[in-house]
């Protein structure tokens, strides 16, 4: 049976290692002209995405890789308070048992080499066509027949767009945007994240031994949604700056980069709410189906087990996917309202609406680090929806596979 997955990131070569361990034939299809391996941001892997990665046999590169953030320094705008200065690992370990913290692009590395010896990978080419009977059509390669197509591919989904339709029909904005970029590591930050939050503003800077250099993360509220292209980047620049012009001077240092970083982000923090993934031979996996909201709502995580879920389902049915689609909707269900909850949750603490609201998240930073771990856990699980949700997923053995040996280390 041959499965074509468009995307080549997280979701994609997860999907296609256990497609693959399940006696699949796997093609995955990639707009980039090769593997990411810059630029990104911090992602975290809770306790289900941990486990599966285990059960792949990666899970000490992606330790090897982990940034390893360890202590956290938060700045108050407009305040002379001094800084809040707290145990990281200790606010990560009150929301999940288990949990790390690595760049996306070294991630989805990991799970490209984990696969590429038994999957076939086509990179500089994208869906132009699918027809109802799995016919494909490429913008650069021969049109080839499939069993089954899965849309892999983020946010801005190709296979979506083609199969269900237009973005705006399925996305719902939170009010909020993401900024990323990469810049010289001046202050020499390994494992500590300097974070400087405002009313409606947040942007923190981190760095790891192991990257040589550093990242800042910017996240703002917009009452509306703002007029830019997506692949205009001087517009996306621009409109980074004025939302942070004045913060600090040390945030403006770190927005002068702007112009020399070699790699950039910026987005939306968008939910997308979808009746079905599916629609006949066609289903989408991670951020292309259910986006719960970039950098806030554990999209990753969720990636990972959707993932694992659908290629486990498919197995379970024999290839079978009227019988597999609607399984792996009803087994992922329940996760993507808890994580688009989290989401909704977690952006207005990240991003606070008032002075009250910057006030809170330093005291509350300061009163998890001050307290044991039992405890600390215990108000994290009462004040927020994040600890309750990670810990609480188990993840299921499906078919009998061969032990997972271990993938050799990404180069």
């Amino acid at each position: 049976m041959r499965i074509l997955v468009s995307g080549a990131s997280v979701a994609g070569p997860v999907l296609a290692h256990w497609l693959t361990r399940y006696g699949f034939s796997v093609t995955v299809v990639e707009r980039a002209p090769a593997p990411r391996r810059t630029g990104g941001h911090a992602v975290d892997l809770f306790r289900p995405a941990m486990d599966i990665s285990e059960k792949m046999g990666v899970l000490p590169y992606i330790e090897e890789r982990a940034t390893d953030t360890r202590r956290l320094t938060v700045h108050q705008e407009g305040s002379s308070r001094r800084p809040v200065r707290a145990d990281l690992s200790k606010i990560f370990g009150a929301a999940s048992e288990r949990h790390v913290e690595i760049m996306r692009d070294e991630l989805s590395e990991i799970y490209y080499d984990a696969t590429r010896d038994d999957v076939e990978y086509v990179f500089g080419d994208s869906i132009t066509a699918i027809s109802p009977a799995g016919e494909v059509r490429f913008e650069h390669a021969p049109p080839r027949r499939f069993d089954l197509v899965v849309g892999a591919d983020g946010l801005h989904s190709n296979v979506r767009r083609l199969v269900f339709g237009a973005e705006s029909g399925f996305s719902a904005f939170i009010g909020a945007y993401l900024g990323v970029l990469s810049l010289p590591n001046a202050s020499d930050v390994d494992g500590e994240l300097l974070m400087h939050v405002g009313v409606g503003r947040t942007v923190g800077m981190y760095g790891a031994q192991h990257l040589g250099e550093a990242r800042a993360l910017f996240l703002f509220r917009s009452e509306r949604e703002l007029d830019y292209h997506h692949r205009d980047v001087p517009r996306q620049k621009d409109l980074l700056r004025g939302a942070f012009a004045g913060m600090h001077a040390e945030v403006d240092r770190w927005l002068d980069e702007l112009d020399r970083t070699p790699a950039f982000y910026f987005d939306s923090i968008t939910q997308l709410r979808m009746d079905t993934w599916s629609r006949g031979r066609v289903t989408l996996v991670g951020d292309a189906g259910y986006c719960p909201g970039a950098a806030v709502g554990g999209s990753t995580s969720l990636a990972v087990l959707g993932a694992y879920v659908l290629a486990g389902e498919l197995a379970r049915a024999d290839g079978d996917h009227e019988r597999a689609f609607p399984a792996y909707e009803r087994a992922m269900a329940e996760h993507v309202r808890g994580s688009r909850a989290v989401a909704l949750s977690a952006a207005k603490t990240l991003i606070p609406t008032s002075r009250l609201g910057v006030r809170g998240l330093a005291q509350g930073v300061r009163l998890i680090s001050a307290l044991p771990a039992g405890p600390s856990r215990a108000l994290l699980r009462l004040t927020t929806k994040s600890g309750r949700l990670y810990d609480s997923v188990r993840v299921e053995d499906y078919a009998p596979t061969p032990g997972a040996a271990p993938a050799r280390p990404s180069t």
